[in-house]
């Protein structure tokens, strides 16, 4: 693909940060928009998104660095070319969570009708993300004979092997995410519970993640037994936390 989006001299602009940064702004502009709808302080929210979105890539960046050890610990200067790939998402949302509890907390926020309106926000974010990684090569997939597949043969490209036909594990993702976006924003109009969204899409994408994974040729940690991927293995605990946590909080229900 073009993991390279422009060179002016010694500047390089990462396709992937680019893209990156555009999942960002439209999630931001989404979210404030929702949040006026519903009667938040939006620059309550939009503050908040900033935080999230900083802990997020911190993170998630922490997580891939522990599952991917055997190459930084011999290659320290790249740890900080998060720009070029390298993100474990659940890594960041397990920090987004903890940032977005306390400040909530802190700022006297409704939690379950904050995250009820982030969580289409970061379908979205998470949708354009996938096309960052897909025009960096990284998130790449199993090699595939299907018509479909897809080839890298840019030399910067993270996917590997170069030249040989894989899985497009990174549109598969970003389809998926777009469609869960649309799911949730229609979802919401008939929301019964604070909290639905946010669950709804937690146990959404856990289901997509861990179906995706089967088809990933990066490495991505192993989980128990070595029978799934860490992330797999997180993605399994959230499908059965979330549904407990709609009945928790159906029976406990405040509409809205």
């Amino acid at each position: 693909m073009f993991p390279v989006l422009l060179e002016l001299g010694p500047l390089t602009v990462s396709s992937y940060g680019v893209l990156a940064a555009l999942g960002f702004l439209l999630a931001l502009i989404w979210v404030v928009y929702d949040a006026k709808k519903d009667g938040l302080n939006s620059d309550t929210i939009a503050d908040l998104a900033f935080y999230l979105a900083l802990g997020g890539v911190i993170g998630s960046r922490i997580f891939f660095l522990i599952i991917s050890w055997d190459y930084y610990r011999n290659n320290i200067l790249d740890i900080l070319k998060f720009w070029e790939g390298g993100l474990v998402f659940y890594g960041g949302l397990i920090t987004a969570v903890f940032i977005f509890i306390i400040y909530t907390l802190v700022k006297s926020l409704p939690l379950w009708k904050a995250a009820d309106i982030f969580a289409p926000g970061i379908a979205l974010a998470q949708g354009v993300g996938r096309l960052g990684c897909l025009a960096a090569g990284c998130c790449y997939g199993k090699p595939s004979n299907l018509p479909w597949a897809i080839t890298f043969t840019h030399p910067n490209s993270l996917a590997s092997p170069l030249g040989e036909a894989l899985h497009p594990t990174q549109l598969y993702a970003a389809l998926s995410l777009f469609v869960l976006f649309l799911f949730l924003v229609l979802l919401k109009r008939r929301r019964v519970f604070a909290g639905q969204i946010f669950l709804s899409y937690t146990l959404l994408h856990a289901l997509i993640r861990f179906v995706i994974e089967f088809f990933r040729g990066d490495f991505r940690g192993a989980g128990p037994f070595g029978i799934l991927t860490s992330t797999q293995t997180v993605a399994l605990l959230i499908v059965i936390i979330s549904p407990i946590m709609m009945i928790y909080l159906y029976r406990h229900r405040q509409s809205g």
